[in-house]
């Protein structure tokens, strides 16, 4: 099933989404009054991410998030603008903001992530039945970031029950009992990273053979068809029932870390949803995470400079 940008469909869902607020300032100094620079204003929250990278690199996402207060209302219009097609749920309290704080004199970065709304029971039970209603048969839904007051451990696990009754493919980034707990139920891919792997499996995986033999065991185990071990600045690693497959960092330099794993993710089901191979999808996946974190900001990556580290990639 193809919709009309020629690829699988994709849901994403974004439970805690949050206003996006970046700015700079000369130093960051205790109890004094800090003038800061221009201010930018971004939707953010892992699945809004996602379908906006999705955007940026020619394709085509639903995103269903939550909304609520006057920050909601500012985060709607933000979409609104983006052209990203997308459904809300109304809630009551406001939708959270997040902070990031570029300090130029040493080029360190402060992010400040507020914890997000109260959920009612009602709240979390009409987002998951909107999930219900829009997730395609035989596409992709990623269901992405963290899990806010009120809502289930277990909500992401129930995003994968269902994706499997519609014969869907369920990736899922998140961590803790929540990424637990989706891997329970089985998921078709997981992308964590060293920490987040190493608290999932209660282990300390201090070289990479012992993280490559925890995603092995995922796999072994049924949990995850796929695993994107994510590294930082050590690169990237597939594994599948199949192989693994290691990818350097892409020669950038890092700007900003925000919305780089979302981006990478972005890139991953994208070729996924296009029926390229899993080596293929992940190239463009470590591309998109590195253009990403060469951009200031919240910014997220463009399909130009995203086919350009694909190539040096290759080249390496």
């Amino acid at each position: 099933m193809s919709d009309a940008a020629g690829h699988a469909p994709i849901l994403t869902v974004t439970v805690n989404p949050a206003l996006d607020v970046t700015t700079s300032v000369d130093r960051v100094v205790a109890e004094h009054k800090m003038r800061c620079g221009s201010t930018r204003l971004d939707p953010g929250g892992g699945g809004i991410n996602v379908s906006r990278a999705i955007r940026n690199l020619g394709g085509i996402s639903t995103a269903l998030y939550t909304a609520g207060g006057p920050t909601g209302q500012a985060y709607r219009q933000l979409l609104e603008q983006d052209g990203i097609t997308a459904r809300a749920i109304r809630i009551a309290e406001s939708t959270r903001e997040s902070f990031t704080v570029d300090e130029l004199s040493t080029g360190e970065q402060f992010r400040f992530v507020l914890q997000g709304p109260q959920f009612a029971e009602q709240e979390w039970r009409a987002l998951l039945t909107a999930v219900e209603e829009e997730l395609p048969h035989g596409g992709y839904v990623v269901a992405s970031g963290s899990i806010p007051p009120g809502v289930p451990a277990d909500f992401y696990a129930r995003i994968a029950h269902l994706a499997a009754s519609r014969d869907a493919h369920a990736i899922i980034d998140s961590s803790g009992a929540s990424l637990r707990a989706a891997l329970d139920e089985g998921v078709h891919l997981v992308a964590p990273s060293r920490r987040e792997l190493a608290e999932l499996v209660s282990a300390d995986l201090d070289d990479l053979d012992a993280q490559i033999g925890a995603a092995q065991q995922l796999i072994a185990d049924g949990r995850s068809s796929l695993v994107a071990l994510t590294l930082g600045g050590a690169g990237a690693v597939m594994v599948s029932s199949e192989a693994v497959v290691r990818l350097p960092a892409a020669a950038v330099t890092v700007r900003s870390t925000v919305g780089a794993g979302d981006a990478f993710l972005a890139g991953l089901v994208l070729r996924l949803a296009q029926g390229h191979a899993v080596a293929e999808a992940f190239r463009t996946a470590v591309a998109a995470g590195a253009a990403t974190a060469a951009l200031p900001g919240t910014a997220l990556c463009d399909a130009e400079s995203v086919a350009r580290l694909e190539h040096e990639l290759d080249a390496a």
